[in-house]
């Protein structure tokens, strides 16, 4: 069995969405032990988006079901694909018997902030949804381009598919594997960091 952690560190001077907080992490040595303080954003590195993020009066990240999260995925390699913007097109035969599934782009490994990301498209977001897809995850900042109108997000997370963004799937091959991506059960939030493993 391999074991493969596709999650990003969370530390200084981490990539982040443009606009987001920028995490603080600050440690005390209190003689016997060490604590720590945190600073971040619930979307902070590799995480969650729950519905509530989008929809507002949808499921918040400790309410969604963490069956979409554990079980079959499937990594469809994209890194080749030269436009930014992933069709439902460049899917198509891609998605048959899949539940969960994650975007493996050019944009893997890469630690800066860019406005020109891979990010889905509606067709594509469409596709995933007719297809009862149960969750989604890209390894760029956001599953919907910078300047956006929020209509993919909506689409995917009001249709039951939970977002995952910022993953790190650099050496990750396409196929399929075992999942689990586990968010922290943060009461009533919109999303939190997360977790997320890879199994073969």
């Amino acid at each position: 069995m391999k074991i493969m952690d596709v999650t990003r560190p969370l530390k200084k001077n981490m990539l982040v969405y443009s606009g987001d907080i920028v995490p603080s992490f600050c440690q005390e040595d209190h003689g016997r032990y060490l604590i720590s303080d945190l600073h971040m954003s619930s979307h902070t590195g590799t995480h969650i988006d729950a519905p509530a993020h989008y929809l507002k009066s949808g499921n918040t990240i400790d309410t969604i079901p963490l069956s979409n999260l554990i079980g079959k995925c499937r990594v469809i390699d994209m890194s080749g694909t030269d436009s930014t913007t992933i069709t439902a097109a460049d899917l198509k035969g891609k998605l048959r018997g899949v539940k969960r599934l994650l975007l493996k782009t050019r944009f893997s490994g890469r630690d800066t902030f860019t406005e020109v990301y891979p990010s889905l498209a509606y067709d594509a977001a469409c596709s995933i949804t007719d297809n009862g897809i149960r969750c989604i995850g890209i390894d760029s900042p956001s599953i919907e381009s910078y300047n956006c109108d929020g209509s993919v997000h909506c689409r995917l997370l009001g249709n039951g598919c939970i977002i995952i963004e910022l993953l790190d799937l650099s050496d990750v091959p396409e196929g399929d594997y075992d999942m689990v991506a586990l968010p922290l059960r943060l009461a009533g939030l919109d999303g939190s960091p997360a977790r997320v493993v890879l199994i073969k």
